[in-house]
């Protein structure tokens, strides 16, 4: 039993060293530690108190309140002295601009820093401006407003165009709705006529326009005196009453002829505006050299805008050409109608009897 206790006592003396050892490592690590801790809150508890915000009058300014841009009292002449160089101006033609005002105004040092940083805000301003006039110019005037003067030009021909389209239909219209009426009422009359004579004596007191198909017939007749070939007769009249016909139809459509013009050449002329304004908007996008949408845009659709004048001038006019197409056809066959009622009465004229002929009487048809 001694002799074990005698054994295992140096080995626990052994042990105590190593023990004050390793306490005696880790103590600094620990005080070091605790001194970090204090440090990195040091900063949020004694951190320097900033200056608040003031804004121009000098009084705090508000948590959402941005300070006021630098303003100089000559960052106004400085910018219309530059805009006076056109937007052509090269950078160093700007900057040699800007140097001689300095010198004119003997502006150095902070000054001039100040005055530069007024400009800046002053262009950065007019930008915004121009980007906000622009967005909300994009209406079909505005857009007109700004196009080239060939794109221009293009328009208000265009817009003349679709004026005299719309003016020729009502005009037109009107006359030919006038003149298909009056056919309609004195058709019957020609058709209750018994005589040449009758239908002449109608046709005077009503003013109707078959008085000329009937005094023509007349003229052809007198001029015929003494003729004994009735069918000779018949057929020189029958050929002015078709001269008639044909003129009657000639007049109706004149006025008519500018809205096939219309028509046809409209698309290509709002066409021509367009290529001439794209090619411009091109021109402008290498001159800038940004293809930015917002910048492209406006140019495109200023361009397009004389494609689509082009196509309101022809459509209408198009449709009415066609319309006034068919009415001029059916007016003309109203007029061939009223001809052929007269030839019909001079037929019988020539074959009664010439004491008959010349007897007949002249009254009013049922």
């Amino acid at each position: 039993m001694n002799s074990t206790a005698l054994r295992a006592q140096p080995t626990r003396t052994s042990r105590l060293p190593m023990a004050a050892l390793l306490l005696g490592l880790l103590l600094p690590f620990g005080a070091t530690a605790e001194e970090v801790a204090p440090v990195a809150q040091q900063p949020a508890a004694s951190a320097p108190a900033t200056a608040p915000l003031t804004n121009a009058s000098g009084a705090p300014a508000s948590a959402g309140q941005l300070p006021p841009p630098v303003q100089h009292p000559q960052a106004a002449a400085l910018q219309q002295k530059l805009e006076t160089l056109g937007e052509q101006a090269t950078a160093e033609q700007v900057a040699a601009a800007q140097q001689e005002f300095l010198q004119q105004n003997n502006i150095s040092g902070a000054d001039a820093e100040q005055l530069l940083a007024a400009l800046q805000a002053l262009q950065a301003e007019s930008a915004l401006e121009g980007e906000e006039e622009l967005l909300h110019d994009l209406s079909p005037w505005g857009m007109y407003q700004n196009a080239d003067r060939v794109v221009k030009s293009v328009m208000i021909g265009l817009v003349l165009a679709s004026i005299l389209t719309w003016t020729v239909w009502i005009a037109k219209g009107l006359e030919l709705l006038i003149a298909r009426r009056r056919l309609q009422r004195e058709l019957p009359d020609l058709k209750g006529a018994r005589t040449l004579n009758q239908a002449a004596e109608q046709a005077r007191v009503k003013h109707s326009f078959s008085a000329q198909l009937i005094e023509d017939a007349r003229e052809e007749l007198r001029l015929s005196v003494g003729c004994k070939e009735k069918e000779g007769i018949k057929e020189r009249v029958s050929f002015r009453l078709e001269r008639l016909v044909a003129a009657s139809g000639r007049n109706m459509s004149q006025g008519t002829g500018v809205l096939a013009t219309i028509g046809s050449t409209a698309p290509f002329v709002g066409l021509f505006g367009t290529v001439w304004g794209i090619m411009n908007s091109f021109i402008g996008i290498a001159e800038s050299q940004t293809t930015n949408l917002a910048v492209v845009a406006p140019g495109i659709a200023e361009a397009l805008l004389a494609t689509a004048l082009g196509l309101v001038a022809a459509i209408p006019a198009v449709v009415i050409y066609n319309v006034f197409a068919r009415s001029i056809a059916g007016y003309k066959a109203q007029v061939a109608d009223a001809s052929a009622q007269v030839l019909l009465l001079v037929s019988r004229d020539l074959d009664q009897p010439a004491g008959e002929r010349a007897q007949a009487p002249i009254a009013k048809a049922v």
